[in-house]
């Protein structure tokens, strides 16, 4: 009797923990958990996916009839690069940054129509595409001095496309710009150029500037020459003399000034300090 009792008990317990754990097993897969900055949808095998967003916190569902699908509906950073044609037929390389989330209330219809990695699948084509497009209405040039404008109708454009899919991008950037090698080459010699053509207007206007000042200066000799020629024919030689006598005393002035230099009196008599009477013997 001891025995059965025994075995009655151990299978009692068996029942149970087998109960408990069917019991866990049924309330672990009834329960879903939607973490902070994500949404979910349910996929019912009845009624297909259910047009209500279930929102933050813990949540029950029928097992094996209903599974939850978990959406990050947080702001996220996408970057793709595109090569465009512009308007007078030059390459250039873009990339692009947008920042995008999608639209709330809509996604039952995102997940119905794109599935959870939506974004990977409608950003690059519709951004290569609104560049393009954008693009090929600027000349090469105007895409640095206008990348305001650029980026603005970019920005617009990509946006209006966006919500057609029920995207919403908080911010569009373009983040690159460069040019083919042959417009940089074409860029660069058009900067030679301009500073070959700067230097030539210089060199001109230098000339310019020499010729006019080398007449100021003869009009002013000519000028000069003819007062003196008046003054001469008026007052005699006078003038010229006092001129010379001007300049032999500068002359002078200058030379006392240095050391090195010696004087001797003119004629042929050049030894000085002799006994005169030895001249005289001679």
């Amino acid at each position: 009797m001891g025995s059965q009792a025994a075995v009655s008990f151990l299978t009692n317990v068996a029942r149970a923990a087998f109960g408990l754990g069917v019991g866990a097993t049924l309330l672990n897969s009834s329960l879903y958990t939607v973490d902070g900055g994500q949404r979910a949808v349910l996929f019912d095998r009845f009624r297909g996916v259910i047009e209500e967003t279930v929102g933050e916190g813990t949540h029950f569902l029928v097992p094996w009839l209903q599974r939850p699908y978990i959406f990050d509906i947080r702001t996220r950073p996408h970057t793709f690069s595109s090569i465009s044609g512009t308007k007078d037929l030059q390459m250039v390389n873009l990339t692009l940054r947008v920042l995008s989330r999608p639209e709330v209330s809509r996604l039952p219809d995102i997940f119905k129509t794109l599935g959870l990695e939506y974004d990977d699948k409608v950003l690059p084509s519709i951004g290569n595409e609104v560049m393009k497009a954008v693009v090929a209405q600027f000349n090469a040039d105007q895409l640095l001095t206008e990348r305001p404008h650029v980026s603005a109708l970019v920005r617009e454009s990509l946006i209006r496309r966006a919500k057609d899919f029920n995207i919403v991008l908080d911010d569009v950037a373009i983040t690159h710009l460069s040019y083919g090698a042959e417009f940089s080459k074409a860029v660069e010699q058009k900067q030679v150029a301009q500073q070959e053509a700067e230097r030539s207007k210089f060199i001109v206007a230098k000339a310019e500037q020499e010729r006019r000042a080398a007449i100021i200066r003869a009009e002013g000799e000519s000028e000069a020459a003819k007062l003196i020629s008046e003054a001469t024919g008026s007052a005699g030689m006078g003038l010229i003399e006092l001129r010379r006598i001007e300049a032999s005393r500068e002359i002078a002035a200058t030379l006392a000034k240095t050391p090195n230099v010696a004087y001797l009196p003119g004629g042929n008599n050049m030894l000085l300090g002799l006994n005169p009477t030895l001249g005289g013997s001679r």
